[in-house]
């Protein structure tokens, strides 16, 4: 398998995966699955859904082996969160 590389720049790429996530995606996946992970092909529109990134990811290069892969956390801004969880005591 050869090495994907990117075809947009970064700001292309985001552009065009929030875009289709916005108008397409979004409405068909919302209800009911809050904290799930949605990848999205930024060519074609296609996506496959998951409980983790590796999951959705996986699968939508399974049937989309040249795919340019979108990621979004259904119900929250960005994919994972870095650094201390409020309520969360340390142990």
């Amino acid at each position: 398998m050869g090495v994907r590389r990117p075809r947009y720049s970064k700001e292309e790429f985001a552009q065009r995966g929030q875009e289709i996530y916005e108008k397409r995606v979004r409405p068909q996946v919302e209800e009911g699955n809050s904290g799930r992970v949605v990848a999205i092909d930024i060519e074609t529109g296609e996506f496959e859904m998951g409980d983790d990134a590796l999951a959705a990811s996986g699968e939508l290069l399974a049937r989309c082996p040249d795919a340019q892969p979108w990621l979004v956390r259904i119900g929250h801004r960005a994919v994972h969160r870095f650094g201390h969880s409020h309520g969360r005591s340390a142990a």
